[in-house]
């Protein structure tokens, strides 16, 4: 049995063989949007002899079971089944007999990124990057540089002598907040939300569901009906969201029941913070390893001002081994002259006390027991920020689309709230006063 693309698929591919470098397929889930995407690579590999691509997700644990146990070999029996190609199962590659290689990697695997980074590669293919942080979009983008020479049969076709460099994107659209839309709706770069200068370059199309529906049972669409009207948005209509409903924190100024104006981030947000009283580092290992193979270790830096105003100064989120959350806690106490760092007890026990003073025995601590849910200890601080109370010193991307995320029923985002659970922890030792933490150093 042979695959036959849908119309919408068609559309995507001839997308992707564009003049466009980064493209981005946006949509609702189980639209095909993955499947395309791995059957253009392959074919890219094959028109390129000696050409590597590497597809990558947040987690590898994801990538394996996904795209290198799924998707990839799906995509080679039902699209190229008379293609021999070999599975290296030690390094997850796919080798063709053209000598073209695929890799399959995850951006969290600090040791093998860093392996596969050390190479060059003609794609690179970010799946699911709804999951992905900018910080590491950008890493990888400088491994797309493999200049590689086009069969002779397809440089005659095309009049091109060599493979053209592409990045690929898809996604479940998060909120506008989010690095995706940024780069590919406002078309300026998320890090300095500069405009970009190739806008061009930077091309996106959206797929659903419905454009796939000769290859889903009718029972999902059932399934789709029955979600909330943010997840419906993002999951079936495949839209980014400018304000979930019920959120905490919204991107632009909202309106109260009584008619009061309360500010979005983008009305708070200030070039630079004034003196401040006092400054803290709040860190949680969220129960994880730590080591690269579960959520973020959320560290955010905030301080508060002689006039009582709050102000995030960073967004120090990693994911490190227990040594390496550590020294990042302890960078960021130095660097912004913190008076204390503050973790939360409940999963760790003393290990972030015992980190924190490994890394720097003088270094100030406080540890902090949560008592409530996440979203009674958020609302507290939601409310500071509708009062105008915390502003934020720059853009913060990745924790924003969090916040923006967070609702009165709980947070509705990709993961866990690592970010946004450590910046209600510095702000509610900031500015809710000593009766919400307790002191054990």
């Amino acid at each position: 049995m042979t695959a036959r693309l849908t119309p919408k698929q068609r559309e995507a591919n001839r997308l992707l063989a564009g003049p466009a470098r980064n493209i981005m397929l946006r949509g609702g889930s189980r639209s095909g949007k993955t499947f395309i995407l791995v059957r253009a690579i392959i074919q890219r590999a094959i028109n390129a002899p000696g050409s590597r691509h590497v597809i990558f997700r947040f987690r590898f644990n994801h990538a394996k079971t996904s795209v290198w146990s799924d998707t990839l070999p799906k995509v080679l029996k039902l699209c190229f089944p008379a293609l021999m190609v070999r599975f290296d199962k030690t390094d997850f590659y796919v080798e063709l007999p053209n000598g073209s290689q695929i890799w399959i990697a995850g951006l969290d695997d600090k040791e093998r990124v860093e392996k596969i980074l050390g190479q060059e590669y003609a794609t690179l293919y970010f799946n699911e990057s709804s999951q992905i942080p900018w910080g590491s979009v950008e890493m990888a983008m400088s491994r797309l540089a493999q200049k590689c020479a086009l069969a002779p049969e397809i440089a005659a076709a095309t009049g091109r002598a060599f493979l053209t460099l592409k990045a690929y994107f898809d996604c479940n659209p998060p909120s506008k907040l989010h690095w995706s839309y940024q780069l590919f709706r406002a078309k300026v770069n998320p890090g300095t939300k500069e405009a970009l200068p190739k806008p061009g370059d930077y091309a996106e199309m959206r797929v659903n569901p419905a454009d796939n529906a000769d290859n889903l049972p009718p029972e999902y669409f059932e399934v789709l009906a029955s979600m909330s009207a943010a997840k419906r948005l993002r999951f079936e209509a495949g839209e980014w969201a400018s304000d979930v409903n019920g959120a905490l924190w919204a991107l632009e100024d909202r309106k109260s029941p009584d008619g009061k104006t309360m500010p979005g981030l983008d009305s708070l947000r200030v070039a630079a913070a004034p003196e401040l009283r006092r400054i803290v580092i709040a860190v949680d290992p969220s129960g994880t390893r730590g080591d690269g193979g579960g959520d973020n270790i959320g560290i955010i830096a905030a301080g508060v001002s002689f006039d009582g105003q709050g102000y995030v100064l960073q967004d120090g989120t990693c994911n490190l081994s227990p040594e390496g959350w550590g020294r990042r806690a302890v960078d960021l106490y130095h660097r912004h002259r913190a008076d204390r760092i503050v973790g939360e007890r409940n999963f760790g026990g003393d290990m972030v006390r015992f980190t924190v003073s490994t890394a720097d025995k003088d270094a100030s601590f406080k540890e902090v027991s949560a008592s409530r849910g996440k979203v009674v200890r958020a609302e507290p601080i939601s409310a500071l920020y509708e009062q105008g109370r915390v502003h934020h010193v720059g853009d913060f991307p990745d924790l924003e689309d969090q916040l923006c995320n967070f609702t009165a029923s709980g947070f509705i985002g990709e993961g866990s709230p690592d970010r946004a659970d450590e910046l209600v922890w510095a702000l509610t030792e900031l500015m809710l006063g000593p009766n919400h933490t307790k002191v054990t150093w």
